[in-house]
């Protein structure tokens, strides 16, 4: 379970994230202690959290000021994340000891596959398929022999689309049969592309295997920018919705991501 501090933390990261606080506003303990129905001590080690994370900064005298993201910093962020990945898939592909690993990415894309070919978007399908692509993208983070690699992804994992394994999912996209195909087949290309990293891996070519994770992860780039076309202003609320994290990345059910 997790400590009282870090749901405090995860509580007040979603309300500054959603928008609930207006950037530059002033948060003080006390407020936060009457908001939340907590004492002292966790909001201080939430705060302490938040202020690591960026989210939070300390105001002149008492009190801290939201400092939210924006959707530039997310896709800066996404970036970033993407040239972490690419390194992890191909620090695993010199690693000697990688084929004790790869019945578990091998397992994560039969899984896909599976999914995939029911032809069923619902819920459940996109709920089971995005454990899956978590589970082939944190395999390599934490199986690539560099702890500080997993280490710096779990420092930006908190924002919305970089939640690793996480692929933006719009639910509306869903709602025809030709918005199911078209969804389905974007499936099918990222899983096709979890084939060639999963071979390039095992064969122990390094090269193909960075160069085809990084293409593969920043296409979250080219997903938040196809957004902002619908947007006259892309916020964070909005990545939130097309993400379907919400607090502690949980998925809510009229939100969903894969």
């Amino acid at each position: 379970m997790k400590s009282i501090d870090i749901e405090l933390a995860e509580k007040i990261r979603h309300d500054i994230l959603v928008g609930k606080y207006s950037e530059g506003e002033r948060l003080s303990e006390a407020q936060l202690c009457d908001t939340h129905g907590v004492s002292r001590t966790p909001v201080r080690l939430a705060i302490r959290l938040l202020e690591r994370e960026g989210v939070l900064r300390r105001g002149e005298g008492r009190g801290y000021l939201v400092q939210s993201p924006t959707v530039a910093d997310i896709k800066q962020a996404v970036l970033v994340r993407g040239h972490l990945e690419s390194l992890g898939a191909r620090l695993m592909a010199q690693l000697p000891e990688r084929h004790a690993i790869l019945p578990n990415l091998e397992s994560a894309i039969n899984e896909i596959d599976n999914i995939i070919n029911l032809g069923i978007v619902d819920d459940k399908s996109i709920r089971n398929l995005q454990k899956q692509n978590a589970v082939f993208h944190q395999t390599i983070l934490e199986s690539c022999g560099n702890d500080f690699v997993s280490f710096t992804c779990r420092q930006i994992n908190h924002l919305p689309m970089l939640e690793v394994g996480s692929v933006a999912f719009d639910r509306a996209s869903i709602t025809t049969s030709k918005g199911i195909d078209r969804t389905l087949f974007r499936l099918r290309l990222g899983n096709a592309q979890h084939k060639v990293i999963y071979q390039a891996i095992n064969t122990g070519d390094g090269v193909r295997a960075e160069g085809v994770m990084r293409e593969h992860s920043n296409t979250m780039i080219e997903y938040i920018e196809l957004f902002e076309k619908r947007h006259d202003e892309l916020t964070l609320s909005d990545l939130i919705s097309y993400s379907g994290y919400e607090i502690g990345a949980k998925l809510d059910n009229s939100q969903l991501a894969n």
